[in-house]
């Protein structure tokens, strides 16, 4: 009779991986080895890189990290002509620049809403009948004077009524350094005579005859201009006679230097 053979199980080794993770282990050890041999640069190595690298781009040598060529007062190389290499000062410097000119804008505001305030004062009489009107916009003060002040009905020359509103106006503005601009305005009905085409030429003769006088007294032609709008910008309702009436007016703009000195668009009523 044969021998049985006899059979062995074979267990499974649950300890390989350490094989594994042992090559795995001196692998990275080795990986950080030659990088560390790597980062440990040699100075003298790294200078004469330095000195080829420069020699070969023509530029002599190599700024360092945290250097300026020619020192904190020099510029860096590489920086093209015409480009403006600041400091942290010249960054300061329009700051205090933008402070200065609002600073300048919030005193000819205050000095323009002074001006509107003697303004209105002056012509009360005239504003307290309604036929005046002073405000202040982000344009500076306009002085709305309705036309019956003025001129007579269709006439560009101004009635001797006129002179005493005006002549108080020109008082207040001949030491004044603002431009003035003089707009004329009329009332949607069409005008046609001897003297004008239509209410262009109409607004825009008026406006230049309160020029004309502001020049004769005392303000520099310099600071004046005349406008004629027509029917263009109208105040009130032109399907009321009340409305037409505010319509037909000149306005006297005394104008801010820079736009930038008013806040906004906001069109505030001076009273006396």
């Amino acid at each position: 009779m044969g021998r049985r053979k006899k059979f062995e199980i074979e267990r499974e080794n649950h300890d390989r991986w350490l094989v594994s993770y042992a090559d795995f282990i001196t692998l990275l050890f080795a990986f950080f080895v030659v990088m560390y041999a790597v980062s440990a640069v040699n100075q003298n190595k790294y200078k004469q890189l330095a000195d080829s690298l420069g020699s070969a781009f023509g530029s002599g040598k190599l700024v360092q990290e945290g250097q300026l060529e020619g020192g904190s007062q020099g510029k860096a190389e590489g920086i093209p002509e015409g480009v403006e290499q600041r400091s942290g000062d010249s960054f300061i410097k329009p700051f205090a620049a933008v402070q200065l000119r609002n600073e300048k804008w919030r005193r000819e505001r205050e000095a323009m809403t002074a001006m509107a305030l003697d303004v209105s004062r002056a012509l009360s009489p005239l504003i307290e009948q309604g036929s005046v009107r002073v405000l202040q916009n982000n344009r500076g003060i306009r002085i709305d004077i309705e036309s019956s002040v003025l001129f007579a009905p269709g006439s560009a020359g101004l009635e001797v009524g006129a002179l005493p509103p005006l002549l108080e106006v020109a008082g207040m503005l001949a030491g004044k350094p603002n431009a003035i601009q003089v707009e004329g305005h009329t009332d949607n009905i069409p005008i046609r005579n001897y003297l004008f085409y239509s209410n262009w030429e109409l607004s825009a003769v008026r406006a230049s005859s309160v020029v004309r006088l502001l020049e004769q007294n005392g303000i520099a032609e310099q600071r004046l201009s005349a406008v004629g709008y027509g029917s263009a910008q109208p105040f009130g309702n032109n399907d009321t006679a009340e409305g037409r009436a505010k319509n037909r007016r000149v306005s006297i703009m005394v104008l801010y230097s820079a736009p930038e000195s008013a806040n906004d668009g906001a069109e505030i009523k001076i009273k006396p």
